[in-house]
C-alpha cells in the first residue's frame, strides 16, 4: 500500500499485529469476524435462487463481506498462532496445531462455499480457541456469540 503525503515522494507503509510483541491478543477479533461470515451465509441462503437486479446486487455484497470476513478472521487466528502461543502451549495441548489448522482451512471453506454450516463449523473451531487461549491465562472467560 502507498502512502502519498508528497504525491513526488511516495512512502510505503507497513501494518503489523504484532512483531513488537505488544502483548495484546484476543481471540475475540477473529469471533467476530467469524459470526459476519456466519451472518452473510444466512442471507445469501435466505435469498434463494432469485435472479432479479436487486436480489444479485445483494447477493454480490453479502458474498464480498464474506469472503472479506473470512479473510479476516484468518489473519486473526494466524496472528494468535505465530505471535501468542508458545512451545509450552503446545506441549500442555497437543492438539493445538491441528486446531488451528482446522480453523484456517475453515475460513477458506467458508469463502469458498455459501453454506451456513461452514460458518458454524468455523465459529465452533474458534471457540475451542479461544477456551485454550483463556485457559493459558488462567482465567476462564465465556465464549459469548454476538447474535
Amino acid at each position: 500500500m502507498k502512502f502519498f503525503s508528497n504525491p513526488f515522494r511516495p512512502t510505503d507503509v507497513a501494518f503489523a499485529h504484532c512483531d513488537g510483541p505488544c502483548g495484546v491478543y484476543d481471540p475475540a477479533s477473529a469471533r467476530i469476524a467469524a459470526e459476519a461470515v456466519l451472518s452473510m451465509e444466512k442471507k445469501i441462503a435466505a435469498l434463494g435462487d432469485a435472479q432479479d437486479p436487486a436480489t444479485i446486487n445483494s447477493r454480490t455484497r453479502f458474498i464480498v463481506i464474506k469472503e472479506e470476513q473470512a479473510e479476516i478472521a484468518k489473519e486473526n487466528l494466524n496472528i494468535l498462532w505465530t505471535d501468542y502461543f508458545k512451545p509450552e502451549h503446545l506441549q500442555k495441548y497437543p492438539n493445538l496445531a491441528d486446531t488451528f489448522w482446522k480453523a484456517a482451512k475453515l475460513c477458506s471453506k467458508n469463502k469458498t462455499e455459501q453454506d451456513p454450516a461452514n460458518g458454524e463449523a468455523l465459529l465452533t473451531a474458534i471457540e475451542e480457541i479461544h477456551n485454550i487461549f483463556w485457559a493459558t491465562k488462567g482465567r476462564d472467560v465465556p465464549f459469548y456469540r454476538a447474535s
